[in-house]
């Protein structure tokens, strides 16, 4: 990798990335950059790292990582959450991050959360789905 502080370099890395985090996008696709392919790489593992290898099929649902900060917070105020549609690989990553929410909880702070959104008039259903 060449200079990421330069700001075309980084351009160009940060469009490969972007390209190499959408399952749609594939390699014939790569410009001949070398800071758009080693984006795109680094896009491409970050992507298989939470939704498993492309080569064995797109998703239904794609995992972010948005969601795994949901799945995180959701374990650390002990909220249900949905788990539908998701691959196995998929489940074992979201697993890891609500298990590490888990073991943070505080259920006096899901306590506090409950009262001040009571506070402001949010209501909330017994079950919350992300």
């Amino acid at each position: 990798m060449k200079n990421i502080f330069n700001s075309l370099y980084r351009q160009d890395y940060l469009a490969g990335y972007e390209a190499g985090l959408d399952p749609f996008v594939f390699a014939n696709a790569m410009m001949n950059n070398e800071a758009f392919n080693f984006g795109f790489l680094s896009g491409r593992q970050d992507y298989e790292s939470m939704n498993g290898r492309i080569i064995d099929g797109i998703p239904e649902r794609i995992v972010t990582k948005k969601i795994l900060e949901d799945f995180l917070l959701a374990g650390l105020l002990g909220l249900s959450v949905d788990t539908d549609y998701y691959s196995t690989n998929q489940l074992n990553v979201l697993a890891k991050w609500y298990q590490s929410g888990i073991e943070k909880y505080d259920p006096n702070e899901s306590n506090y959360l409950l009262d001040l959104m009571e506070d402001y008039g949010i209501e909330m259903s017994e079950k919350f789905y992300f």
